[in-house]
């Protein structure tokens, strides 16, 4: 089934964070990993919720998404993306094809 993971991050230095994105793109893409929402619009309608800036990735699978999360190539750029953002995740299974 696959995973949806919903990443909600507060960037506190642009340039820095770029740096992040250009690393972590081809290793989302080689877990299998594809973005479907990156930083655009949005509008809360219900609850307390104040996102800042949402993420909304697609992956094959909670084991590919946990794969990527704890791989070498994720973990050596997560000290690049917490030096320079704050984030909430979350992933959640989805529905069979």
């Amino acid at each position: 089934m696959p995973a949806y993971v919903i990443f909600d991050v507060e960037i506190r230095d642009m340039n820095q964070y770029q740096e992040f994105m250009k690393g972590v793109k081809p290793a989302v893409e080689e877990a299998g990993g594809r973005y479907l929402a990156r930083g655009g619009r949005h509008k809360v309608y219900e609850g307390d919720w104040e996102p800042r800036r949402i993420v909304l990735f697609e992956f094959p699978s909670v084991a590919a998404f946990e794969s990527f999360y704890n791989g070498a190539a994720y973990r050596a750029l997560k000290p690049v993306r917490d030096a320079c953002s704050s984030a909430r995740l979350v992933s959640v299974e989805g529905l069979p094809a």
